[in-house]
């Protein structure tokens, strides 16, 4: 266990790094009243003074960065909820709405307690989809800002309005993702446009609207499986090239990408790279994984999120990004130090812009987010998932074990 350490930190001395080319040798890092980092350099064995941190030879990571979260609505801190309601997309939407008020879904507390648990586990910056719908209007969006803006800068988030209940189907839900967007809201969000809405065109041309009218991006859950998700990619990219919104368009999940043919898929991703559409994806074990190999040779860029935790869609989720790294590393058969030490780097730096934080690398000029974790290096810290010993978000302390 690392020694009680202040609130800001100044220097971290004595951490292995394995970003940056920097072979896991012991480092000193230096943090300025900002929260960047201003120098790495070799550790010189100095003690830690005030305001310092003595990093006892343990492995710095970049902060984990959660690229798909709800952290609108959870049952954490309520009694034992069990699984109720109809199974599928459509039969979970009904299901938390008849809820979602008696467990007072949104509120602050709720967010909170969902904000600490990422932080507890390392996550420092982060993606969320927020409800908004005829019921709720914008009060989630609003509810979301006040939780993160308790932490005072120290983790970021970026929101998606997300019509969890479609988008076409109940009128007035376009207007109020436009109110959204000019509100300030990063992102719109869409819902399986054939399946949830049945018209996918229709559905698409109003977020794509909006998009090109007040220069928010797109994040898209996207279920649909096999060929009928493959459509739908094709009608997302095709209104990415004719509105000129090249690395403004995400698909969460995505399903349909690994299970379309090998010469589907290339010709998807090729179009993907070419128009900066970037995929996040939550690894869920019953299904194919996003292949990472492909993904990487076409230069599709792709995060990792949890998605809901204990929610009234599943009971399951820690709020472990490490966690859903280590689930997409193990269902997709990665062994070799380099695909691992690359699901790490997915889990961490390549998350950094799904969160509005650009690079996330411990560099200088960086942000100083990250976790220390008592592992070897980064592959045995994806495969054992030990505690997070500190966890620092813009220099200060968020988490200490």
């Amino acid at each position: 266990m690392l020694p009680v350490t202040p609130n800001r930190v100044s220097v971290l001395r004595g951490v292995r790094l394995e970003t940056g080319g920097r072979g896991g040798s012991a480092y000193d890092v230096f943090i300025d009243a900002q929260g960047l980092i201003t120098a790495v350099e070799p550790t010189t064995g100095i003690p830690a003074g005030p305001g310092e941190v003595d990093g006892r030879d343990h492995l710095a990571l970049p902060g984990l960065v959660n690229t798909h979260a709800h952290i609108d609505k959870s049952w954490i801190g309520h009694p034992w909820q069990s699984y109720g309601g109809e199974g599928g997309t459509d039969g979970r939407i009904r299901h938390e709405r008849a809820r979602r008020d008696e467990l007072g879904i949104p509120s602050l507390g709720i967010t909170r307690r969902v904000l600490a648990e990422f932080v507890r586990f390392g996550t420092t910056a982060l993606r969320t989809h927020v409800d908004v719908d005829l019921g709720l209007g914008l009060r989630g969006i609003e509810i979301v800002r006040e939780a993160v803006a308790e932490y005072d800068g120290a983790i970021t988030a970026e929101i998606v309005a997300f019509p969890q209940d479609g988008v076409l189907r109940r009128p007035g839900v376009l207007a109020l993702l436009r109110a959204a967007a000019e509100a300030g809201a990063e992102h719109i969000g869409g819902l399986d446009p054939a399946s949830i809405d049945r018209d996918p065109v229709g559905q698409l041309d109003g977020l794509f609207d909006i998009a090109a009218d007040t220069g928010v991006g797109i994040d898209i859950h996207l279920h649909d499986p096999a060929e009928l998700g493959a459509f739908q990619f094709d009608l997302i990219l095709d209104r990415t090239e004719a509105l000129g919104l090249a690395g403004r368009v995400n698909i969460a999940h995505g399903f349909a990408l690994a299970q379309v043919d090998a010469a589907r898929r290339r010709d998807l991703l090729q179009r993907m790279s070419q128009l900066d559409v970037t995929l996040t994806t939550v690894a869920p074990l019953r299904l194919p994984q996003l292949p990472l190999h492909e993904l990487d040779a076409a230069g599709v860029r792709f995060g990792l999120g949890t998605d809901g935790i204990r929610d009234l869609w599943s009971p399951y989720g820690t709020g472990d990004l490490l966690g859903i790294a280590w689930q997409y590393a193990r269902s997709s058969s990665l062994v070799r130090d380099e695909d691992l030490r690359r699901v790490v780097e997915l889990a961490t730096t390549d998350g950094g812009p799904f969160a509005g934080i650009g690079h996330n690398a411990l560099s200088p000029g960086d942000r100083a987010d990250l976790v220390l974790i008592d592992a070897e290096n980064a592959m045995d810290a994806l495969v054992r998932m030990p505690p997070r010993e500190l966890v620092l978000g813009a220099g200060r302390v968020l988490h200490q074990a």
